[in-house]
């Protein structure tokens, strides 16, 4: 049995409504920018502290979209009290909004960011992405959902595979260089 591990993501918008996507490394598919609880936070400020440590951007958050479980929902139920295999990752995704009209200092680096038009998102998000975004545009909040583990599609690394074990949940990426695209257009 695994542990449950704790992320948090924001689905952040500029002024003009766009929304802040992080492509991983390697040409995957698009994320919401967060990354993982540490010991001592609680999501709130691992949102703020996340968000800014992978996209360079100051944000204020508005509210809680809701939360997504990431994990193994065709395998049997795990007994009470324990967690279920990997990956279980429990994501707090918050609406956020961007505080600058740019970053506030350098990514960490991981994803290439990019602004996205709510009418216009590219067609490869990650299943918690997807969802995500879903509530977060049609303005709901408070949603729990449960989301089919996120694979990297066949021809990246070797093939198809979990990114819960041993990869990154969502809003945490892999380590890498930031790619070669723009902070914002």
């Amino acid at each position: 049995m695994s542990a449950l591990t704790w992320a948090v993501a924001a689905v952040v918008t500029d002024q003009a409504g766009r929304v802040l996507l992080c492509r991983r490394s390697g040409g995957g598919r698009w994320a919401l920018p967060g990354g993982r609880l540490r010991r001592d936070e609680s999501p709130l400020p691992a949102a703020v502290r996340a968000v800014r440590a992978e996209t360079g951007w100051r944000v204020e958050l508005v509210d809680l979209v809701g939360l997504y479980r990431l994990g193994d929902h065709a395998g049997a139920p795990p007994p009470a009290g324990r967690c279920g295999a990997l990956p279980d990752v429990l994501v707090h995704v918050f609406r956020a909004q961007a505080r600058d009209d740019g970053p506030a200092g350098p990514p960490v680096g991981g994803c290439q960011l990019s602004w996205h038009p709510p009418d216009a998102l590219p067609e490869a998000l990650t299943p918690t992405t997807r969802a995500a975004l879903a509530d977060a545009l049609a303005g709901r909040s408070g949603a729990l959902r449960e989301t089919p583990p996120e694979t990297v599609p066949a021809g990246q690394n070797g093939g198809s595979e979990s990114t819960g074990a041993g990869g990154a949940p969502p809003g945490q990426r892999t380590a890498g260089p930031l790619g070669a695209g723009q902070r914002r257009p």
